[in-house]
């Protein structure tokens, strides 16, 4: 009994300098948005109640990370996100496919949304109706305990999606404002007519103008509006009440201490609404975020921020906070992502080299996660004013780049579809698989021995381009071995009218088990990603701090990035073309990472989908 509680003791000593250390800045943060010292004084209380709670194992993580504050900007990270059903059927499938994982050189998994969510009405997943439920078919919170522990002992770390910007209509709190509660009708943004909707809806756009237009739903049978960005069935929650914060924040508590290590913000830029505005990226937002990160770093300092910010770098960063006041840990890399697609249909380097330059010149602190496609549909949010210089008018070149990953124009390989295509703006974003955007589909519906050799070079090209990136490289389940597009999903009523499940297919683990053979497409890609993978958690300049930047190489198709850290130096060539190139560079000794062997750089010809690793030596 002594000894449980000096450990409790010395637990409570530990929170207590934690909160020591942010407790000014939090109370004030606090306070400039909600004044209420009663409800900051039991977030405070109810934090340190989570800590308590919070298992031996994970306080020593925590303690861990602590010292070792820069454990996930090293070159050893490797993610893979997958739906759990998909994957393997559910989390308990999962824990028995981590020998798998580790053979794909992945030591973070991001497990797709996993909470209980109405099934026909769940937008995949991101529909929460009890944050504190795991889905039936896919386990329960015990399967997520087990799940995240036996990650822990392979040095896996386990990442999951915080909703916060809504609930599901079916969440219990929609259901007692539907009946009429006031309490929790001011959990939401509800009107008894259409003057502030109308007022919202001068200044906020639609996101999703064709399948959910407006941000508005009437509620017939109480009589009301409620706010709804995203689809009808997912309310927003009205963050200026403070119960609302309070409430969000302990089921992110709860969650932490299920032992998970990274955790998703979901469509952080909308969490905050304020009328004659965009509603998207108010400051109060940052406040938001920053306190997040501060109660994080007081009861769970293991846990990781990230967050899903789909806009452009000068809207993305400042997501990242200051070096001072910090907010996420990581952000995605989405302009990138989108470049890297245009860059593949035009064959010309210039924007891309343009975008990777912006990102090389931030903090060293900032780290991305970076990534040919996720769970989620590609939208060409571009510079369009760089290529308006280059004579490229947006809404002609979306036309194109939608033609072109359709198969239709461009001499593309490509196939996949459209997604919310809007026939007023010409407007439209796009679906598809690596593989079969990469042209793998096509060859091996044609038969066609060369289409499908290309395709792969293409395909194993793209992600040695993407290990290059400062960051986190995070592949889509199934890439690693070149699954194609599934139209499966059209015979699905819940699912056939989004696209995007196109992508979203079941893991084929037949094909699977064709990784091990060499003469195989899978085979190729996964065998051919695994040296790569190894090349870059053995190679110090992939550390995500080092020194990274482009070169300029004289041919338009080709992209030369450059890494260096502590007397290393690695250069990387890539070809997005389908013909040989050649670049003329200064003549330099090197070592080719892949071959082992010297190579003297000059008038260098790198084949059609070709690259290069070079390293050297730097006295």
């Amino acid at each position: 009994m002594e000894k449980k509680t000096k450990k409790t003791n010395k637990s409570t000593e530990i929170f207590q300098s934690r909160l020591k250390k942010h407790h000014d800045e939090l109370r004030w943060l606090y306070m400039e948005l909600y004044e209420n010292p009663s409800m900051f004084a039991e977030l405070c209380s109810r934090m340190e109640q989570f800590y308590l709670e919070r298992k031996e194992p994970l306080k020593k993580l925590d303690l861990d990370r602590e010292k070792d504050k820069e454990w996930y900007r090293q070159n050893d990270r490797l993610g893979m996100m997958f739906y759990i059903d998909n994957f393997a059927g559910n989390m308990k499938g999962v824990e028995g496919r981590l020998d798998y994982i580790e053979q794909c050189n992945v030591n973070y998994i991001h497990l797709m949304p996993f909470l209980e969510t109405p099934k026909d009405r769940s937008d995949g997943g991101y529909a929460v109706s009890d944050f504190r439920k795991v889905r039936k078919e896919l386990g329960s919170m015990e399967d997520l305990e087990e799940l995240t522990a036996a990650c822990h002992k392979r040095g896996i770390c386990v990442c999951m999606d915080f909703v916060m910007n809504h609930t599901s209509e079916d969440h219990e709190w929609a259901k007692r404002a539907r009946a009429g509660e006031g309490e929790y009708m001011s959990r939401y943004f509800f009107f008894d007519n259409a003057q502030v909707p109308s007022q919202y809806e001068k200044t906020v756009p639609q996101v999703f103008p064709t399948t959910a237009p407006g941000n508005f739903t009437w509620i017939e049978d109480i009589g009301h509006y409620v706010m709804t960005t995203f689809y009808p069935y997912q309310w927003d929650l009205n963050y200026k009440n403070p119960r609302v914060f309070n409430e969000m924040m302990y089921h992110f508590l709860y969650l932490a201490n299920r032992g998970v290590d990274i955790i998703r913000i979901d469509a952080v830029p909308y969490i905050w609404k304020e009328l004659g505005t965009s509603c998207r990226n108010l400051k109060q937002v940052h406040t938001i975020v920053r306190m997040m990160r501060m109660i994080s770093e007081i009861v769970c300092p293991s846990i990781l921020l990230l967050g899903e910010v789909v806009m452009e770098p000068k809207k993305v960063t400042p997501y990242f906070g200051t070096l001072e006041k910090p907010e996420c840990h990581l952000l995605y890399n989405v302009t990138t992502m989108a470049t890297t697609w245009h860059t593949v249909a035009t064959r010309n380097v210039k924007l891309l080299k343009k975008q990777l330059d912006i990102v090389n010149s931030l903090p060293k602190e900032y780290v991305f996660l970076n990534y040919l496609r996720c769970h989620d549909d590609i939208g060409w949010g571009l510079d369009y004013a760089s290529l308006q210089e280059e004579g490229m008018e947006e809404r002609s070149h979306k036309q194109y780049l939608n033609d072109y990953f359709q198969g239709s124009a461009g001499g593309s390989n490509s196939r996949g579809e459209l997604y919310n295509a809007d026939p007023v703006t010409g407007d439209a974003r796009f679906c598809a698989t690596t593989a079969s955007m990469c042209g793998i589909e096509k060859a091996e519906i044609e038969q066609d021995g060369k289409g499908m050799e290309k395709a792969v070079r293409m395909d194993i090209m793209l992600h040695a381009y993407l290990f290059m990136q400062s960051g986190i490289p995070v592949l889509y389940s199934g890439d690693e071995i070149g699954q194609k597009n599934d139209y499966s999903y059209k015979k699905n009523p819940f699912k056939a009218a989004d696209s995007r499940y196109i992508h979203r297919g079941a893991m084929n683990w037949v094909q699977a088990e064709k990784r091990k053979k060499a003469d195989t497409v899978e085979g190729k890609l996964f065998q051919e990603l695994g040296k790569l993978e190894k090349i870059r958690k053995s190679e110090k300049a992939f550390v995500s701090c080092a020194d990274a930047w482009t070169t300029d190489t004289g041919n338009a198709a080709v992209l030369c990035m450059g890494r260096y850290w502590e007397g290393e130096k690695i250069i990387g060539l890539f070809n997005f073309s389908e013909t040989d190139q050649t670049v003329r560079m200064e003549e330099c000794e090197y070592t080719d990472l892949l071959s082992g062997q010297a190579v003297r750089s000059g008038e260098v010809t790198v084949p059609a989908y070709g690259f290069c690793y070079w390293k050297q030596i730097v006295p």
